[in-house]
C-alpha cells in the first residue's frame, strides 16, 4: 500500500471518530447544564480548553460564552478541530480513496456531511442542539458500522484501526477530565446535592456507557469506578485499554512496527491508582494530560514509520 493512500485512511478513521467525539462532548455538557443545580456556574470555555484550542479560539472571538464556544467547535470552518471541518476531511480522504471502500460508505459519508453543513446553524441553539448532536453520532457510527462490515482485514483495516482507536483514546481522556473539571468547579456544593453521581452519570452517557458500566461493576454510579471503568476495563470499546490493545492488534499486522509498539508499551506502563473521590483531582487531571501528550507522540511515531517514507 502506497504511504499516501494509507495515510488518508487513517485520517479518515480519526477525523470521523473525532466528529463523533465531539458531538457526545458538547452533549455531556448540555445534560449537565439541566441536571446540575442553577448555582453552579460551569464556564463552557472549558471545552476549548480541554481540547487545547485557547489560541484558535482566540484568535476568532473575544466573549467565552455558551453560543461562541458551541459555535467554535461545531460550525468554525477555519477551526481544525471543529465538528464541520472534520466531517469535510473524512469525506475528502475517503474520496480519494474510493476504491478501498464500498460505495455505500461514500453515500453514506456525503448523507451525513450535507445534513450537518445545512442544519448546523439551528443545531447550534439550545433547542435543536441535543438531537443534532444525537444525529452527527448515529451518522458517524452507522458509517463506522458499514465499513465494518464490508471491508476486507487487510492492511487498510489495520490502518483505519490504528487511527480510530488512537482518536478515540484520545477524545475519552478529554470526556474523562470534563468530569472531573466539573467537579473541582462544584467543591462547595457537594455536601448539598449528588454531584458527583450527576457528573459520572453524564460522562457515561456521553460515551453510550451505562449498561456495560452496571454490568461490569455492579453498583451505583461513583467517580473512582467510573474513571476506572474507562480507564482500564479491558472489555468496553472505549475504555483507554480497549483501544491501546486494539491498536497494539493493529500495529503487529503492520511491516515495521516494533518503535510504534514500544511507544504503546510505555503508555500502557503510566498507570494512576483511583481508590476513592479525593484521587480524582487535580492530579488526576495531570496524569489525563500526561496520556494526551503520550498519545500524540505516538501519532507522531506512527507518521514517521509509515507516512513519511522516502
Amino acid at each position: 500500500m502506497l504511504a499516501s493512500v494509507a495515510e488518508r485512511i487513517y485520517w479518515a478513521a480519526r477525523y470521523l471518530e473525532r466528529a463523533e467525539n465531539t458531538a457526545r462532548l458538547i452533549r455531556v455538557y448540555d445534560s449537565l447544564l439541566l441536571d446540575l443545580p442553577r448555582g453552579l456556574d460551569i464556564s463552557w470555555y472549558n471545552l476549548i480548553e480541554l481540547n487545547s484550542a485557547e489560541a484558535g479560539f482566540a484568535e476568532r472571538y473575544r466573549v467565552r460564552d455558551e453560543r461562541n464556544v458551541v459555535k467554535f467547535l461545531l460550525a468554525d470552518a477555519d477551526n481544525p478541530i471543529s465538528l464541520q471541518v472534520s466531517l469535510k476531511m473524512v469525506r475528502e480522504n475517503l474520496r480519494t480513496t474510493r476504491d478501498v471502500f464500498a460505495p455505500e460508505v461514500w453515500e453514506l459519508i456525503n448523507e451525513l456531511f450535507y445534513f450537518a453543513r445545512d442544519e448546523v446553524g439551528p443545531g447550534q441553539g439550545r433547542k435543536l442542539r441535543y438531537e443534532f448532536c444525537a444525529r452527527i453520532i448515529r451518522g458517524c457510527e452507522l458509517i463506522t458500522g458499514q465499513i465494518a462490515a464490508t471491508t476486507s482485514r487487510d492492511a487498510a483495516w489495520h490502518f483505519l484501526e490504528l487511527g480510530r482507536y488512537l482518536e478515540r483514546a484520545d477524545m475519552t481522556t478529554r470526556i474523562l477530565d470534563a468530569g472531573a473539571v466539573t467537579l473541582l468547579k462544584s467543591e462547595d456544593l457537594r455536601g448539598q446535592v449528588n454531584v458527583g453521581q450527576i457528573v459520572w452519570g453524564q460522562v457515561l452517557g456521553s460515551l453510550s456507557a451505562e449498561l456495560a458500566f452496571r454490568r461490569r461493576v455492579r453498583m451505583r454510579v461513583s467517580g473512582p469506578e467510573v474513571a476506572n471503568f474507562l480507564l482500564y476495563d479491558p472489555d468496553f470499546p472505549r475504555s483507554i485499554r480497549f483501544c491501546r490493545e486494539r491498536m497494539a492488534e493493529a500495529i503487529r499486522a503492520l511491516p515495521r512496527g516494533k518503535g510504534v509498539l514500544g511507544l504503546l508499551d510505555e503508555l500502557a506502563a503510566v498507570r494512576y491508582p483511583i481508590a476513592n473521590i479525593d484521587d480524582l483531582g487535580t492530579p488526576f487531571r495531570e496524569h489525563l494530560n500526561e496520556l494526551q501528550i503520550r498519545i500524540a507522540t505516538l501519532h507522531r511515531q506512527i507518521a514517521e514509520t509509515w507516512f513519511t517514507l522516502g
